[in-house]
């Protein structure tokens, strides 16, 4: 990869990591049009350790919180029972929700490297889980908080963060969207999708990271100091999405987004359909 490919693929990353129109599909997307390659699953999924930092920089004070209520509610001379309260049962929604990507992630390691990265299946994805998105922005009362939260929620959320193995669908999407489905309030949503994706997405790119530099199929790779300046650009861009994201949700719906979707999704089709782009 050249030092251009680099910049530019991290800050694509970064601005669409956390927005729900799938940052794995426009770096796939991206890359094949202006680049006539495939950056690759593992460079994604270590950028995305940038990202996630930032999560980790803008939730600091929820996550220390959670944290300690954990802990304090795990172990009784620190507190115990007293200490169990919805920060505490957060904590373990999380790791709940956590069980069901880690699981597939490892069993589709192979697919989802190779296979799903085809752009007729991106381009498919944008356009298709649009309706979801726009189903759940439609249907959702938005009348839970988090002191509702419970199990159940946790499991649902998390198989549909699994859905964002396929590049196109979009975290983001499917977990917020899961949220509304369950009626969980648009905000609620996303933070709880956002602090969900943290162990998911760290695991993801540690894992990823001897893989990154040797693709399993053609493509092209980047070199240690690339990956580095990669997911510290990620970082710093990712961290303006995420507060933008979030303060937009305040005042706005998704609808923005899956007009997004489909323009972009459709465009993508159309120059598969007229072989000015290839798939793979």
């Amino acid at each position: 990869m050249s030092w251009w490919q680099v910049i530019s693929l991290a800050v694509v990353q970064g601005l669409t990591e956390f927005l729900p129109v799938s940052s794995s599909g426009h770096l796939a997307i991206m890359s094949r049009i202006f680049f006539s390659d495939d950056a690759g699953a593992s460079f994604t999924a270590v950028t995305q350790l940038g990202t996630e930092a930032a999560v980790l920089v803008y939730f600091a004070r929820d996550i220390v919180r959670i944290l300690r209520a954990w802990v304090r509610g795990l172990f009784p001379g620190l507190g115990g029972k007293s200490h169990r309260n919805a920060d505490y049962r957060l904590g373990w929604y999380v790791i709940i929700g956590t069980i069901p990507i880690c699981i597939l992630g490892l069993f589709f390691k192979d697919e989802i490297r190779s296979g799903v990265r085809n752009l007729w299946v991106v381009a498919t994805a944008m356009v298709a889980f649009s309706g979801v998105i726009a189903l759940a922005e439609y249907l959702g009362r938005q009348s839970r908080h988090v002191e509702q939260l419970n199990w159940r929620d946790a499991v649902v959320v998390g198989v549909a963060q699994t859905l964002a193995l396929v590049p196109g669908v979009s975290r983001s999407g499917s977990t917020i969207s899961a949220g509304l489905f369950l009626g969980l309030d648009r905000e609620l949503a996303a933070r709880f999708g956002f602090l969900l994706a943290i162990p998911a997405v760290f695991a993801s790119g540690l894992f990823s990271l001897p893989d990154a530099f040797h693709p399993v199929t053609e493509g092209m790779s980047a070199t240690g100091p690339q990956l580095l300046v990669a997911t510290l650009i990620a970082f710093v861009v990712g961290l303006s999405a995420v507060a933008w994201f979030l303060h937009f949700l305040l005042r706005h719906n998704m609808y923005w987004f899956v007009g997004y979707r489909i323009v972009a999704g459709g465009a993508v089709l159309v120059l598969l359909a007229t072989r000015t782009v290839a798939a793979t």
